[in-house]
């Protein structure tokens, strides 16, 4: 089985396509769609492209760039809390790098 990661923009679009085609939600799926609504911070038609160029920062996973997308980091701190529980620190550079592509797209 493969792992997909779901940014918060790609699900609040995935939730709301689900409720035109049901009519309505579970209560769960109305919470999730809830929570994506209020944090989603980038349009959903950003992330691809948005997750594709974080990739090409070295050491980067997809978990990693999908968190990015989902917190916009704006502070170099913040850039390395997303990677505190990896086995390696992502140098200073590539988190300047990360931040230039965040500013880019908000």
């Amino acid at each position: 089985m493969e792992e997909d990661y779901v940014s918060l923009a790609e699900i609040k679009v995935l939730l709301e396509k689900e409720k035109q085609a049901r009519g309505q939600l579970s209560q769960e799926q109305q919470y999730a769609l809830s929570h994506a609504t209020t944090f989603a911070k980038v349009d959903a038609s950003k992330v691809v492209a948005m997750v594709k160029e974080l990739m090409a920062i070295p050491m980067m996973s997809t978990m990693n760039a999908v968190k990015i997308v989902d917190v916009m980091p704006g502070h170099l701190d913040d850039v390395r809390a997303i990677f505190a529980k990896e086995r390696f620190a992502l140098s200073k550079e590539d988190a300047e790098k990360v931040l230039e592509i965040v500013a880019k797209n908000q």
